[in-house]
C-alpha cells in the first residue's frame, strides 16, 4: 500500500534523542549529513543580529565549530556585525540544507572566544586569507577595487617571511543556544518540526514538537 501524504521515510528524528544533549547530537548527525550532500557549503549559516537602532540585520557567516559550549564563528570586530554582537550578545542562526530539505534555527546568547582559540583558529587559514584579515576594513567604505588591491600588496610585504599574526580586531564569537529547532520539509507543506528549548544554558532541555 502507498505510503500516506503526511508519511515520510526521512521524517525527523528528534523523538529518538532524549538525553539532556539531545538537539547537539542531533544537529551533528545531521551537519555530518550535509557535509556529504550539499554542492556547496554544508557550514554556511545565516546570523541575525540588531543594530543601536533596533534594525535587523542579517549576513552568511560560516560556522568553525561545535560543541557543547555552543557554535562558533569569526569576523572582523569592527565590521557592523562585530560591533552589534559586542554591543547587544544576542544572535540568531539558521543552517538550511536544500540537499536534505532540512533547516536548523538557533536563538541564544554570544560570547566572545578567547585569545587563544582565536589564534589557533587564525593560524589554520590559508596565507592569503590571513593577508585578506589585515588588508580588509570590513564594511567600511571602499574607493575602488585597485585600493585594495594595493592594500594586499603591502601587507605581503610585510609578512613576507613567517607567519602571519592575527590581526587584533579580528576574533571570534560563540553563540550559546537557548532554542534549537529542527525542521524537515515533507510532502504538501506537512512539514516536522521538533523544537528543544532552555532558559539558560546550565538547564536541561525541554523538546517540544510544533505545528508545521
Amino acid at each position: 500500500m502507498a505510503d500516506s501524504p503526511i508519511q515520510d521515510r526521512n521524517e525527523l528524528t528528534g523523538g529518538d534523542f532524549t538525553e539532556a544533549d539531545a538537539p547537539l547530537q542531533l544537529f551533528t548527525a545531521w551537519y555530518a549529513e550535509a557535509q556529504r550532500t550539499e554542492p556547496s557549503d554544508a557550514s554556511a549559516m545565516a546570523l541575525a543580529t540588531v543594530d543601536a537602532d533596533d534594525l535587523p540585520n542579517v549576513r552568511m557567516v560560516l560556522l568553525k565549530g561545535h560543541d557543547e559550549n555552543g557554535f562558533v564563528f569569526y569576523t572582523n570586530l569592527e565590521s557592523p556585525k562585530g560591533q552589534e554582537l559586542s554591543h547587544r550578545p544576542k544572535a540568531a542562526l539558521v543552517f538550511h540544507w536544500k540537499s536534505l530539505s532540512r533547516q536548523v534555527r538557533l536563538r541564544g546568547i554570544v560570547a566572545p572566544v578567547d585569545a587563544a582559540e582565536a589564534d589557533a583558529y587564525f593560524a589554520t587559514r590559508p596565507r592569503l586569507a590571513q593577508i585578506g584579515a589585515w588588508a580588509s576594513k570590513q564594511s567600511a567604505p571602499l574607493e575602488s577595487r585597485m585600493a585594495f588591491e594595493k592594500a594586499i600588496a603591502l601587507t605581503m610585504a610585510k609578512y613576507a617571511v613567517g607567519t602571519v599574526p592575527r590581526p587584533p580586531n579580528w576574533s571570534g564569537f560563540r553563540l550559546k543556544p537557548l532554542v534549537m529547532e529542527f525542521w524537515h520539509d515533507r510532502p504538501y507543506r506537512l512539514h516536522d518540526r521538533v523544537e528543544f528549548r532552555r532558559t539558560t544554558p546550565n538547564e536541561p532541555w525541554r523538546k517540544t514538537r510544533l505545528y508545521p
